[in-house]
């Protein structure tokens, strides 16, 4: 019987290759005579045994061998497997403390301890708020493995187990933009006219401030006044997180025409511009309370209502509830910062230019407000009260110039700096641009309600 056939074609092909290499060491020795033949003892080659063996030894042998390799396989693979887990999200209830979450699922407050204990973020989770994430990752036997805390929609913190504690890291989250064009008309108020269109009131509120030098958003908003704008729209992985920066913005009111653009200049700092590159910002604000209703105007003759008689009224009340934030009109020192009978509690604000303003029956003053206190301009200097001689709730508001009352709705505001020669052809580059596209969406508007 040939010698091939009584063996399986695989044992003789596996001789053959572990052969190979030794075959060709001899092959290397048959050459001419300076050719060192090396032996497998001096190659660090260890020996192989079934050389000299029959092929029936060797069959045995090999099928043991392939056993104690699969054996070797299944144990490393097995030390290397991870323990499973289970990932779960729990949004934060009103009233909810980490500790409550905690035994909601399970969790031991051993880990409760440790995750508290990571470190100077652990603190964040003292005090976690309703509606905010928390995405727990632990195995089947309820032991904490990770903890991430969304503290808003640009910052989470992390807690990742290491032994018996964790380690704290936090990840921030930078939003993509997109700018997007948006327009409304003015029905009742500007509020709502945001609302129509989608607009949270912290964007209604930052249109407002833009404008606030020249409009009075008091009193000279009428039905028919409109306004568009370009501005961001925030994206983190796809999902829509909130508005960003206005870019530009026009605003009509009472047949004038308003336009604004963002520009950041060289240095750094940032502002809203007119088309000629006037700042829009002036030196003070029309009214040094947002959105609040006048009851009294300045008036040389007016009949006081606690006095029972004719007396000048030198100033403008501004009716809002108790605690509506009072701003500083302009930047200046705080001269008197005290309380009188009459005036309640009063904030008297010197600035430059010999002018002075005053702000009387506030319910408490701002963080930091005391007699010699630099303040800038819409900075929180106090809080609408009733205290001293007021009926109601309001802010008395008084703006001098050289000692001299003046009505501050229609007095004369200095203006802030324009952009400067040496970054008017930077500014045109940005405002340019941003004009023309807030022109085109405006015009493609007016022809789509045309038709």
């Amino acid at each position: 019987m040939n010698i091939v056939s009584r063996f399986p074609r695989t044992h003789i092909l596996l001789v053959v290759t572990i052969a190979m290499p030794l075959f060709s060491i001899g092959m290397l020795g048959s050459g001419s005579g300076h050719t060192n033949v090396t032996t497998p003892n001096e190659m660090n080659v260890v020996p192989i045994p079934f050389l000299n063996q029959s092929f029936d030894e060797f069959s045995d042998w090999s099928h043991s061998r392939s056993e104690l390799l699969t054996l070797r396989v299944d144990s490393r693979h097995s030390d290397e497997r991870e323990e499973p887990t289970i990932e779960r999200v729990e949004r934060v209830k009103a009233g909810d403390t980490l500790a409550s979450i905690f035994e909601r699922m399970s969790i031991s407050s051993r880990d409760l301890e440790a995750v508290l204990d990571s470190g100077p973020l652990g603190k964040f989770l003292e005090r976690i708020h309703p509606d905010r994430e928390l995405k727990f990752v632990v195995t089947p036997d309820k032991r904490l493995v990770k903890l991430s805390y969304a503290r808003d929609q640009l910052q989470t913190i992390e807690f990742d187990r290491d032994g018996d504690a964790f380690t704290a890291s936090q990840i921030s989250h930078v939003p993509s933009a997109t700018t997007t064009y948006r327009h409304a008309t003015i029905n009742q108020s500007l509020f709502g006219a945001c609302q129509r269109i989608g607009l949270p009131d912290d964007v209604t509120l930052r249109l407002a401030q833009i404008f606030q030098w020249d409009i009075d958003f008091v009193l000279d908003l009428r039905k028919g006044d409109e306004f568009s704008m370009l501005i961001e729209e925030q994206y983190v992985d796809g999902k829509f997180i909130g508005y960003g920066r206005i870019v530009a913005a026009e605003f009509v009111n009472q047949g004038s025409r308003y336009r604004a653009v963002y520009y950041v200049d060289a240095n750094g700092d940032g502002g809203y511009y007119g088309e000629s590159g006037q700042s829009m910002r002036k030196a003070f604000l029309r009214a040094p309370v947002e959105f609040s209703r006048i009851s009294s105007n300045f008036s040389a003759a007016r009949f006081h209502p606690i006095e029972r008689r004719v007396m000048p009224h030198r100033g403008i009340d501004y009716v809002a509830p108790t605690g509506t934030p009072v701003l500083a009109s302009g930047d200046g020192r705080v001269s008197k910062a005290t309380r009188t009978e009459p005036n309640g509690n009063f904030i008297v604000i010197d600035h430059s230019g010999d002018i002075q303003t005053k702000y009387l029956h506030l319910s408490r003053f701002g963080a930091g407000i005391t007699s010699g206190a630099r303040v800038r301009q819409g900075q929180v200097i106090g809080y609408v009260g009733s205290t001293g001689w007021a009926t109601a709730p309001h802010l008395h508001y008084e703006f001098l110039v050289a000692g001299l009352h003046q009505n501050p709705r229609t007095v004369p505001l200095p203006k802030a700096d324009p952009i400067s020669r040496r970054e008017r052809s930077r500014f045109e580059l940005q405002a340019v641009p941003a004009f023309a596209e807030l022109d085109s969406h405006r015009d493609d508007h007016q022809i789509a309600l045309a038709r």
